[in-house]
């Protein structure tokens, strides 16, 4: 599995936030690294947790947890989470080292 939807926790600081996320990701052979992204679901919790500029953050679903960055939101009020290396969902194979 390459992807990830569902439920999660987004950590902000000492704020910790349930969200809904639709997560991906890829091995980026350039850097030799796993590129993970994707959006959070709108909510008013994580507005009020995150701003509106971009922060780091850790994401946790129940498969794992990895640090991260949460971006602007987009027109809809979505934010975009992404990060490097080991990604908090299920990964086939090597690639997400």
């Amino acid at each position: 599995m390459d992807d990830y939807a569902g439920s999660a926790t987004l950590v902000l600081g000492e704020r910790e936030v349930p969200v809904e996320v639709r997560l991906r990701g890829f091995f980026e052979p350039i850097d030799g690294r796993f590129h993970w992204y994707g959006r959070l679901a709108v909510s008013d919790e994580v507005r009020e947790a995150a701003g509106t500029r971009s922060t780091d953050a850790v994401l946790r679903t129940p498969h794992g947890e990895a640090a991260g960055a949460v971006g602007d939101p987009d027109v809809w009020g979505r934010y975009r989470v992404s990060g490097l290396g080991r990604p908090p969902f299920p990964v086939a194979g090597p690639r997400a080292v």
